[in-house]
């Protein structure tokens, strides 16, 4: 009898799953609130390779994003700002918080303040209303955006691997404690940042 792969392995192994990651790097850069991170631990837990494959299709994608939010903050940063400030997660000391950042240590800022919670989004605007280097923006942006994408997947595997004599790699059990993973943290981090 020949085992069919799972319907969630067919799905990180194809050009779908890289799309996806593209547009949701795309999207989190943007407007949208839930990182990629949520696509590349899912695919980290089945498949090193593919979350380090969708990993890097979601930097493509964030740093097209990017350019985005730059380019809205260098013709109106205003309107950006307040458009920024709807977004859930998003408020106006965040945003004076990202100022603050840029002011005292420049585009360092984006290699750090991403990686502890605050929407890479808002630097975009923030340097781009500085009419600050795009090309250097971009540059420190594949590590501030790729390091922790690439770890995310990382860390998903190592832990999938830990729980294998647990879950026996089975899909639905690993999607189970991904969903609560996430579910936990997204609880955590609105409550501490505000919806």
């Amino acid at each position: 009898m020949i085992h069919q792969p799972h319907l969630l392995d067919r799905f990180i192994h194809g050009k779908t799953a890289l799309f996806v990651a593209f547009v949701w790097g795309l999207a989190e850069a943007t407007l949208f609130f839930i990182v990629p991170d949520v696509l590349l631990t899912l695919s980290g837990c089945r498949s090193l390779r593919a979350g380090l494959k969708a990993g890097c299709a979601a930097i493509l994608g964030a740093l097209l994003g990017g350019c985005i939010m730059y380019a809205a903050g260098s013709h109106a940063p205003e309107p950006s700002r307040a458009l920024l400030i709807h977004v859930p997660g998003i408020h106006p000391q965040l945003v004076e918080l990202v100022q603050t950042q840029l002011s005292q240590r420049g585009l360092s800022a984006v290699l750090f303040g991403p990686a502890r919670g605050i929407p890479y989004k808002i630097y975009a605007v923030e340097w781009g209303a500085r009419h600050g280097n795009l090309p250097g923006f971009l540059l420190i942006s594949i590590p501030g955006r790729g390091i922790r994408f690439l770890l995310s997947a990382l860390l998903a595997t190592a832990v999938a691997r830990l729980i294998t004599p647990w879950t026996q790699h089975r899909a639905s059990v690993e999607i189970t404690v991904w969903a609560l993973f996430w579910i936990g943290f997204y609880t955590f981090y609105f409550h501490h940042w505000g919806w």
